[in-house]
């Protein structure tokens, strides 16, 4: 799989993480995990993520911090062991070294067939139910104050990248994991979540440009 595609498995999972109105159903369950979930204009917070390679014996890890900001994207920055950046918009996928460098990864204006995957990205950030559940088999479950809900791609596409992501949380997502279809694991762990302040700062927004 090339980069771009990796950048947009990574990123497609983070969205799944952050992202607001997760899916919608007639399943009960499903319904009262959407109704739980915050769906702030800007949510802030930290990652921890652990992946496990198939062949190796120590998982590798990372951290670092995001913002989500529903009409603008993501930024998705790695702290360690590298620094490094990745911001996401509704036509580009940008990549930001440690020395300034900056590289696109992806434009679906160039990439027509890929623009499929951004329009998944923004469904998950605005609640678009009906592109959701055209792309994913849900199972929800209740678990005492929190919930847990497991994904399954339908379309071939997802398929290629994801076995199944399965996604933890009460207000937030709290947690995922991501089995993916060579079978390698990640586990993403989000902390020191906040809504406040509920519109992006200059810089954040001068990240988007």
């Amino acid at each position: 799989m090339n980069r771009s595609l990796r950048l947009t498995r990574v990123l497609l999972c983070a969205l799944l993480l952050v992202a607001a109105p997760l899916v919608q159903a007639a399943d009960a369950a499903v319904d009262a995990i959407t109704q739980a979930v915050a769906r702030p204009d800007v949510l802030r917070g930290q990652f921890t993520q652990e992946k496990q390679v198939s062949g190796f014996k120590n998982p590798l890890r990372s951290q670092g911090q995001f913002v989500v900001a529903r009409k603008h994207g993501v930024i998705w920055s790695t702290l360690k062991p590298f620094p490094s950046e990745v911001v996401v918009t509704a036509d580009r996928i940008l990549s930001r070294q440690r020395d300034g460098s900056t590289r696109v990864e992806l434009d679906a204006r160039q990439q027509p067939a890929m623009r499929s995957v951004n329009a998944i990205m923004f469904a998950l950030m605005s609640g678009d139910v009906q592109a959701l559940s055209s792309q994913f088999n849900v199972e929800a479950t209740r678990e005492g104050q929190g919930w847990r809900l497991k994904l399954t791609p339908k379309s071939a596409m997802l398929a290629k990248a994801f076995q199944s992501l399965t996604l933890q949380g009460d207000r937030y997502v709290r947690q995922v994991e991501i089995i993916e279809a060579n079978q390698d694991r990640t586990r993403i762990q989000f902390t020191a979540l906040s809504e406040a302040p509920a519109a992006l700062n200059a810089d954040e927004a001068r990240r988007f440009e």
